[in-house]
Formats: C-alpha cells, structure tokens, sequence
C-alpha cells in the first residue's frame, strides 16, 4: 500500500475487477463453488442457527444468499432475521459517488469486497442536495426551496417524505445533519439556515430547527442574530449535540476565517450568544468536513499555506476532544499528489473508523481507517470524465438491513 502513491498507476488496467448490478451481484463469479459446498450444511442446520450465522455476513453476501433458494430468501427477510442482525456489529461503510451533475445515477463503493454497484437513489433528484446519513438511513434535502425532505434506506429503498421545516425558505446557507438512536432507530434531524441581514452584510439572521421521529414535529430551537460570522452547510450531530461551521464575514485576520459553534440539543436554550461555544479551528483551513465516529466529532481540513491560507496545501485529520482540537493524520504528500490537481474544497465523510476523501474534480477515492491509521485507494469507479468541468460528489453510509425510516425493524422485501 504504501508504494500505491499514484491513484492512476493503482488503478491502470485493472480489469479484473468489474462492476456488477447492485441486485444479482452477478459480478462475484467465485461464489458458484461456495454455494454447492453448502448445500449438505443447509439441509442439517435448523432455521434459528442459520439465521445466525447469516447475519455476521457482509451485506452484498446477505442479497446474494437472498437468492440461493426459497428458504434462504425467506430467512433473510423475515423480522427474526433482522432483529438478530442489528445486534450485529455495524458494516463497513459504504460510498456512493455520483456520476452526473443533473440525475442521481451513481456507484457505491464496498470496502469490504472493493467493488462497486450500480444502485438507484429513491427521493432526490439531483446530486446537488443536501445530503447526510447516519446508522443506515440518508437524509435528502432539496437545494433550491430547502422545502422537500426525505429520509431513506439506500439498501430496501424504503422512504418516507417529511413535513415542510419551518423558519426562512429560501435561506441563503443551509446545513443538514441527522443522528439514529441504534437502539430505538428513532432519529433527529437539525437544519441550520442562515441569511444576511438586508443591508448589513456583517450580521446574519440564523436559526435552527430539529425533527423528532418519534413526535414527527419540527420545533424551532433558536433564532439569533450573529455578527461577523455565517453558518455554512456544514453540520453533524455527536451524543447529542449540534456541531455547525460558521465562516468569517469579514474583520477578522485571514487565518481566522472558520470555527466551530457547538448547541446541545437536549437543553435547547433559546437565549444565550451562540458564539460563546465558539471553538477555533486548529490551523488555516480551506475547508472543514464534520462527521460522527463512534460518538466522536472528527474534521476532516484542508490545510491552507501559511501565506495565502486560502491556497491548498495539504489535508489534515482531527478529533475533538472537549474544545481541543487532537491531530490524528496528515495525509502524506504523496496521496496528495496522487489526486492529481485537488481543489481547495473537497468531499469527506465518514462513520465508524472510515473516512473518505474525494476530489470534485475526477472520480478518485482515498480511505482512512482510522484505527490502523492506514490510507488506501479504492479500486477505480467505473465512470469516465467525459468533460474538463465535470464535477463528481458523494457521500458514505452504514449499509444496514434492519433500519426503517419509519422507525423501528423494517421488513425487507
């Protein structure tokens, strides 16, 4: 791995490695013998057992064993075999990387097997949405009115519209996060919006607003206005409290330009300067991308140089502990400059011990583990570029079975 500095010579003709239709899997050719082997197993083993042992399998192999036979279809999708396997450990996440700008079409990346799917998206529209995920559920957000929201599983395509979020329509910044209780599979949803004053560019109106699964109302938790700083449409949500960017509106020293505000969504107070949970950021940033690692906040930054801080000259790792920011990684140079020409902005998203890195540029996907502090490359994704300006995006999620956006065990079909 550590020769792999090049994303384009790890990936030169690599053609053994296909892609296959998310819903025959009919890429994983080496399985044919697995399934005669057992065959003898199957007839000796009561359902409760094999239940069992099929939930510690990998998701892609789950679908698969769906269609070995009927009993094994039924198994898996009946309610035992769910609740057995969300006791499970979580999956390792996946990530799905749009291949257009205007339709949601797209691949989703198994680190697991390191293959890629052909899957379909139900409830957006284009990839230019808001998107968050947690624990197995996506959250959608259109990006013009701010007014459709949906919350989906990407596995059973299962989906559910929510109620129109209250305060500003059209605001001018809007950051989305969702938090799934894996428990109760109830979940809560936070929209930041923020919006200039009219004729004061340094004071903005900002409010927040969350959804709760289990009332299914959206109450409006704060309305303040913030001077000197925006909020952006970065945000997640860890043990219960609300992380958002804020970006410098001007005033300040050029390396100041991000921070971080922190809002605990169990007290929700009304009343207070949210700036007094202000926490600096650790160094220049180009960018910041939040995410939730086992109940930790990590931050995911592109380092600017120190003088021109909005130049690019490297991506850091950090985890915040209390408000101090711990450096866990700086990517090597070499994996840098394997993305090949990188933007200033980039994507990153993660959950458990995975991160994910892509540039906007060109469909390359770097991986963190986090617990082996080890980068890897992703095998190729089967898109082409076909024009110098077109962007590519995406986002990871927990590949999970069980977990419905109507809250409770979902019966997969």
């Amino acid at each position: 791995m550590e020769g792999e500095a090049s994303w384009i010579n790890h990936c030169l003709d690599d053609r053994r490695r296909d892609t296959g239709d998310f819903g025959s899997f009919s890429e994983v050719r080496e399985e044919v013998n697995i399934e005669v082997a057992t065959v003898s197993v199957d007839l000796i083993l009561p359902n409760d057992l094999l239940e069992r042992i099929l939930a510690y399998l990998p998701i892609a192999s789950i679908l698969r064993a769906g269609s070995v036979c009927k009993r094994w279809h039924e198994i898996v999708s009946s309610k035992r075999f769910l609740w057995n396997k969300s006791h499970v450990l979580s999956q390792k996440p996946w990530y799905f990387m749009f291949t257009s700008s205007d339709e949601p079409v797209g691949y989703a990346y198994d680190p697991i097997f390191r293959k890629w799917y052909s899957i379909e998206l139900p409830c957006i529209n284009t990839s230019t949405w808001f998107i968050t995920s947690s624990s197995g559920l996506v959250c959608f957000m259109d990006s013009d009115s701010r007014s459709e929201l949906f919350v989906c599983n990407p596995i059973t395509k299962r989906c559910k519209r929510l109620e129109e979020p209250p305060g500003l329509k059209f605001s001018d910044y809007s950051a989305l996060a969702i938090s799934v209780n894996r428990i109760s599979h109830h979940y809560t949803i936070s929209i930041v919006k923020s919006k200039q004053v009219p004729g004061n560019f340094f004071q903005w109106d900002l409010s927040i607003h969350i959804y709760d699964s289990e009332t299914m109302i959206w109450v409006t938790a704060l309305t303040e206005v913030v001077t000197g700083w925006r909020a952006g449409d970065e945000s997640v949500i860890c043990d219960g409290v609300l992380y958002f960017l804020i970006y410098s509106t001007g005033g300040g020293a050029p390396e100041n330009r991000h921070g971080l505000i922190m809002y605990n969504l169990s007290s929700r107070s009304s009343h207070g300067l949210l700036i007094r949970s202000f926490i600096p950021v650790p160094c220049p940033l180009t960018c910041g991308r939040l995410m939730n690692l086992k109940g930790k906040l990590v931050m995911v930054g592109g380092i600017g140089k120190h003088d021109r801080p909005d130049i690019i000259k490297g991506i850091g790792i950090w985890v915040l502990n209390g408000k101090e920011w711990q450096e866990v990684a700086r990517m090597p140079h070499k994996f840098f400059q394997g993305f090949g020409e990188f933007d200033d902005v980039f994507a990153s998203s993660g959950t458990d011990d995975l991160i994910y890195i892509q540039s906007y540029g060109a469909p390359h996907l770097l991986g963190f583990d986090m617990n082996l502090k080890q980068w890897k490359w992703s095998q190729k994704c089967p898109v082409v570029k076909r024009f110098p300006l077109q962007l590519f995006t995406g986002f990871c999620f927990e590949p999970r079975l069980e977990i419905a956006p109507f809250g409770g065990i979902d019966k997969f079909a």
